[in-house]
């Protein structure tokens, strides 16, 4: 189970990487990886989602270059 967890958390990781090319995209993304990343760890979903978003949106717009 443990070996599950940490492939879905690269996973999702991963996932943050492809950050999107408008707003929406950024936050769709960001909600999925944030998503997964709170199944994985057995936390609220719902929270994940938000943070996800939230945070891979900041991201792209502090670094857009990356993106």
């Amino acid at each position: 189970m443990e070996t599950i967890r940490i492939i879905t958390l690269f996973s999702a990781v991963a996932g943050l990487a492809a950050c999107g090319d408008t707003l929406g995209e950024q936050a769709a993304i960001g909600a999925g990886a944030g998503t997964v990343t709170a199944a994985a760890i057995e936390g609220d979903i719902f929270t994940g989602a938000v943070v996800g978003a939230a945070a891979n949106i900041a991201y792209c717009s502090r670094y857009p270059s990356r993106c």
